[in-house]
C-alpha cells in the first residue's frame, strides 16, 4: 500500500476532489481541503464523510499551500494558479487523481484522449473488454471518477479511463497498457496560453512504454509518435498492416485489420465517419490489449452510442432532427 507522509492539500472539491479525499481517507493519509469557493460542489457530502477534516472555503490562503508536503489537485483548477505554481517552483509534488491512481494500482490502464470522441470510444472499449470476458472499470473523466473506481470497483482486471488534458497536467507517471489521442482541434483555449501547450498536455498521455494508438488521419497527432514503441495506427483510409481502417470487399464498407475485413460499417448501430473512426481507435486499443475478437465485434454490434452526440430525435416529412448538444468545439461541430 502507498505510504503519505506529511500532508497533502486537496485542491478543489467536486467530484474528483472528494473522491481524492476517499482515498487518502482509506490510505490513512492526513490530509485538508480548500476551494476557492464558498459553497462548492461536494461540500455536502464531504462535511458528511469527513467532519474531522479541515476543509477551507473561500481565498486561497498561501499558509496553507506553505504547510502541505504535496497537492492533490482536482482538474478545474489550472496549475498555473500562483499558489500553485509557487508551491511547484518549490518542489512541492502537484498530483491530480490519476497521478494517485497510477501510483496506486498495478491494474493495466487503457487510456484515452483526444478534442473529440473520448467518451464515446472509453464506453465502447469497456462494452468490448466486458464481452471479451475482461472485468473493467470505467471512468475517469467520464462517469466515477478513477479513484472511486480503485476503491469500488470488484477487482478489475482493466481499468478503462478517459482523460481530459486538465487531468493530464498533473500526472506523470501513467504507464498506461495502451494508450490513445483520438484527434486534435481547438478546445479550452480559455484554460491553455496557446494551442501548443494544450496539445502537450495531450501528449502527456504517452508518457510510459505501453502501445500507442494513433491517428493516421491527424497530422498533430501522428507527431507524436516515437519510433521505440508499439504503433497501432487507424485511419479511415485503407489501412497498412499492423493497422485498423476501411476497405471495401463484396460491395460493402468494412472496418478492417490490415488486409482483413472485420465487420460490415452497416452492421453497425452508430452513423457517421466520425463514429467509423471511434469504432476503429477502440478495436485498435482492443487488439492491443489482446481482446478476444469475437467478444470485440459483439459489443461494436450493439453499441447504439451516447446520448447528445448526433442522436436523431424525429424523422417528419424526410426532415431528420439531430440533438448534437455536445458539440461544443470546432471539431465536435
Amino acid at each position: 500500500m502507498l505510504q503519505l507522509d506529511g500532508m497533502t492539500l486537496v485542491v478543489g472539491l467536486g467530484k474528483s476532489g472528494l473522491s481524492g479525499a476517499r482515498a487518502l481517507h482509506a490510505l490513512g493519509a492526513a490530509f485538508a481541503v480548500v476551494d476557492s469557493r464558498v459553497d462548492p460542489p461536494g461540500l455536502a457530502a464531504f462535511q458528511a464523510q469527513f467532519p474531522e477534516i479541515p476543509c477551507h472555503l473561500g481565498d486561497f490562503n498561501p499558509a496553507w499551500f506553505n504547510r502541505a508536503t504535496r497537492l492533490l489537485v482536482s482538474p478545474g483548477v489550472a496549475v498555473k494558479t500562483p499558489v500553485i505554481a509557487e508551491a511547484a517552483a518549490r518542489g512541492v509534488p502537484v498530483w491530480g487523481d490519476i497521478e494517485l491512481l497510477a501510483r496506486l494500482t498495478d491494474t493495466p490502464i487503457a487510456a484515452i484522449t483526444g478534442s473529440n470522441g473520448k467518451s464515446t470510444v472509453t464506453t465502447l472499449l469497456g462494452s468490448m473488454a466486458e464481452r471479451a470476458g475482461v472485468r473493467a472499470a470505467v471512468g475517469g473523466n467520464l462517469g466515477m471518477p478513477a479513484l472511486d473506481l480503485w476503491l469500488e470497483a470488484d477487482r478489475p482486471e482493466l481499468y478503462v479511463l478517459e482523460l481530459s488534458s486538465f487531468q493530464l497536467e498533473t500526472t506523470h507517471s501513467l504507464n498506461a497498457r495502451v494508450a490513445t489521442v483520438l484527434n486534435i482541434s481547438p478546445d479550452h483555449l480559455d484554460r491553455y496560453d496557446s494551442m501548443e501547450d494544450y496539445i502537450a498536455a495531450k501528449q502527456r498521455i504517452f508518457r510510459g512504454h505501453g502501445a500507442m494508438v494513433v491517428n493516421a488521419d491527424d497530422p498533430v497527432v501522428m507527431a507524436m509518435v516515437t519510433p521505440d514503441r508499439e504503433i497501432v495506427r487507424f485511419t479511415l483510409e485503407e489501412p497498412d498492416e499492423g493497422g485498423f481502417g476501411l476497405r471495401r470487399a463484396s460491395g460493402e464498407t468494412w472496418l478492417a485489420y490490415g488486409q482483413e475485413p472485420w465487420i460490415e460499417a452497416s452492421a453497425l448501430k452508430i452513423s457517421g465517419d466520425h463514429n467509423l473512426a471511434n469504432a476503429l481507435a477502440a478495436l485498435a486499443m482492443g487488439h492491443a490489449l489482446g481482446l478476444q475478437r469475437g467478444g470485440m465485434l459483439a459489443a461494436l454490434r450493439e453499441f447504439t452510442g451516447l446520448a447528445h452526440r448526433t442522436t436523431l430525435v424525429r424523422e417528419r416529412n424526410r426532415v431528420r432532427w439531430f440533438n448534437d448538444s455536445k458539440g461544443t468545439n470546432v471539431g465536435a461541430t
